[in-house]
């Protein structure tokens, strides 16, 4: 890498990471959150598949898949076909293939998530994860490698054939063929969907990196494009993911030491600072060093990768120091049903009640909600409480029963004369439609229903008999 793509690389980092407090400032990082993607999903974002769609493409150009492209491309056909539009489809079987499987495996991550969610609680097994990301990254910084046995990789190179089916087979095996490199990248990424289970997170993260990793097969198949040929630039993708799993097992291993909070600042110089540290660490190496030179150039590499991945993980604590300053000016929540009810009773006042998770993106996104100026304005009415199922206890489970809750985030309202209302926020909403329905609690009781709704349901006598 020349001087001039270092100093691209150096101001493209600093950017990057000066802008990452503010992309998280909307809710929390680390294990316990998402960083910054469920908001981006969930405020309909380009940048969250988009992201996604980069990391396939990056991956792709690692020297584990690049140079099987060709080679792939030519044992499905798609080079020597008659016509374009043949050329075409072949590809794009190849390309949903991939896409069919790696979207299957981000549902089946996202359907585990409250039992992964409910377990990353434990330092252990964050702990665990952290030690095992940092490994993946050691294996892209080539300190060892992820190899699948030659004959089983032949194998399945040539599984289908030449031909549509063949093209279609041989996409939904093409994970496998390319796992030495897609291993820690898509461990990670799966890592991640399952500790927020949202099956809209797991394809809105799976599908356009498959996209991503299998745009170069559907170029040179469909188009006959030519790539460029192998070299040093693979070992600086290798890198970029390196630094990256680093970086997340750097934020996992934040979260589990609260101690640490007071060092990271919520003050604005805090961006810069970090930018400034993640761009020092690419021009003196982070990206286009190596380990396996010199002394001299080992050192290098291994400062400017300290300081890129320490650069990237003080911008996620200043973004976690900014939404805990948020958080404390934000409503007063209580914790303890009882209490709130009784409060409520006492002071004539209708109760909110939301059942939140740490682990759950789309409860994070009904908390920007909840910070948002008007709804904390019809908010102020109301008794507030908050029911933690974050380690899914028998209290918590004994509310979820007693208040007929199926997921979350569920917000159920109760009255000022303690009437439950039939009608519920279940999941992430706009701000707009929460105020909305905080305006209507007190008049929905009395208002005329239509045939077969429900009656409101009295809570606060029986709430009071199990204090």
């Amino acid at each position: 890498m020349n001087a001039r793509s270092r100093i691209a690389f150096a101001v493209a980092t600093f950017a990057a990471v000066a802008w990452l407090p503010d992309l998280l400032a909307g809710g929390p990082s680390g294990p316990h959150g998402d960083l910054g993607l469920g908001g981006l999903l969930g405020s309909g974002s380009w940048l969250a598949p988009a992201a996604a769609f980069t990391g396939g493409l990056l991956t792709s150009l690692t020297p584990c898949v690049y140079p099987l492209i060709p080679i792939t491309v030519s044992i499905f056909g798609a080079r020597t076909t008659r016509t374009r539009a043949e050329a075409i489809l072949l590809s794009a079987l190849y390309v949903v293939g991939i896409a069919v499987t790696y979207s299957a495996l981000g549902v089946g991550a996202a359907l585990t998530g409250r039992a992964f969610g409910t377990a990353m609680q434990s330092p252990w097994v964050a702990g665990g994860v952290a030690l095992f990301l940092a490994a993946m990254a050691a294996s892209m910084f080539g300190a060892f490698e992820l190899q699948l046995p030659p004959a089983l990789q032949a194998r399945l190179s040539s599984v289908g054939g030449a031909g549509r089916a063949g093209a279609l087979a041989m996409g939904l095996v093409a994970g496998v063929i390319a796992a030495p490199c897609t291993g820690p990248v898509l461990t990670a990424a799966l890592t991640f969907v399952a500790a927020r289970g949202s099956v809209a997170l797991g394809l809105s993260v799976m599908f356009p990196y498959a996209l991503g990793m299998g745009l170069p097969f559907f170029l040179i198949g469909a188009f006959s494009i030519s790539l460029p040929k192998s070299g040093a630039w693979m070992e600086t993708v290798k890198s970029l993911f390196g630094v990256a799993l680093l970086a997340a097992a750097g934020i996992y291993l934040r979260d589990l030491l609260p101690q640490l909070r007071p060092l990271f600042s919520s003050a604005r110089w805090a961006a810069p600072a970090a930018g400034g540290a993640a761009a020092l660490g690419v021009l003196l190496g982070a990206l286009h060093g190596s380990f396996h030179g010199g002394v001299a150039g080992r050192a290098a590499k291994a400062l400017g990768v300290l300081l890129a991945v320490g650069g990237v993980v003080y911008a996620s604590g200043a973004a976690a120091a900014r939404e805990r300053a948020r958080s404390a000016a934000g409503l007063a929540w209580l914790h303890d049903e009882p209490a709130a009810l009784a409060r409520a009773r006492a002071l004539g006042r209708p109760v909110a009640i939301d059942f939140w998770a740490d682990w759950c993106v789309a409860c994070k996104e009904l908390d920007r909600a909840w910070d948002d100026p008007a709804v904390r304005a019809e908010a102020d009415r109301f008794v507030m409480l908050k029911v933690d199922g974050t380690d899914d206890d028998l209290p918590f489970e004994a509310l979820v029963d007693r208040y007929h809750v199926a997921g979350m985030p569920t917000v159920v309202f109760i009255d000022s004369r303690g009437r439950e209302l039939p009608d519920r926020v279940l999941g992430a909403v706009t701000p707009g439609e929460l105020a909305r329905r905080l305006r209507t609690v007190d008049a929905a009781c009395d208002a005329p229903r239509p045939a077969g709704a429900l009656a409101c349901v009295a809570r606060w006598g029986a709430a009071q008999k199990t204090r």
